[in-house]
C-alpha cells in the first residue's frame, strides 16, 4: 500500500462525500453521481497517478455539466 494512494483516496473520498450530500439535498444528479464515483474510485484504482487523474476529472465534471 502506497502512502500517496491513501492520501489521495482520503482526499477524494471526502470531497465525494460532500458532493454526494450536496447532490442529494439539491436533487442534482450530476454531483450525486460524481460524488458516489469519487468515493468508489479509491477502491477500484491502485495506481496513485491514475487515481489523481480520475479524481480531478470527477471533481471538475460538475463544474462544466450544469443543468
Amino acid at each position: 500500500m502506497n502512502t500517496a494512494l491513501i492520501f489521495w483516496g482520503l482526499l477524494f473520498g471526502t470531497i465525494g462525500l460532500g458532493m454526494l450530500v450536496y447532490g442529494r439535498k439539491q436533487r442534482a444528479p450530476v454531483p450525486l453521481v460524481c460524488g458516489a464515483a469519487l468515493m468508489a474510485a479509491p477502491y477500484a484504482i491502485s495506481d496513485p497517478s491514475l487515481l489523481l487523474a480520475v479524481g480531478i476529472a470527477l471533481v471538475v465534471i460538475p463544474y462544466f455539466v450544469r443543468q
